[in-house]
């Protein structure tokens, strides 16, 4: 986007003057454009990197869980499997009997 100096103040000051301070804007408006494009290129890789270190947190906290829960999930499979032993053996204390007697 260019932007031009009215009219007006080029038929006042002249075509001359009016295209050298036309100039000085936009190699002003530049250097700001590149300042600004640097800092913004300097703010987006600190986020990036922000952002990643907050994702290896989150895989570590993840990874963690899931360690867990895999444990507690094989103590109560180890304990359903012992209590259906009892269970069966129970059942099969009656029928072994019935067997017998029958």
């Amino acid at each position: 986007m260019t932007a031009k100096l009215p009219k007006r103040f080029c038929d006042r000051r002249g075509a001359p003057c009016a295209d050298e301070l036309e100039g000085r804007f936009h190699a002003v408006h530049a250097t700001h454009r590149n300042d600004l494009r640097e800092l913004n290129e300097l703010y987006f890789a600190r986020c990036d990197l922000l952002l990643e270190q907050r994702l290896a947190e989150l895989d570590a906290k993840w990874e963690r869980r899931f360690g867990e829960f895999a444990t507690c999930l094989e103590r109560r499979v180890g304990d359903q499997t012992r209590r259906m032993f009892a269970v069966w053996a129970a059942q099969l204390i009656p029928i072994i009997g019935l067997w017998f007697r029958g």
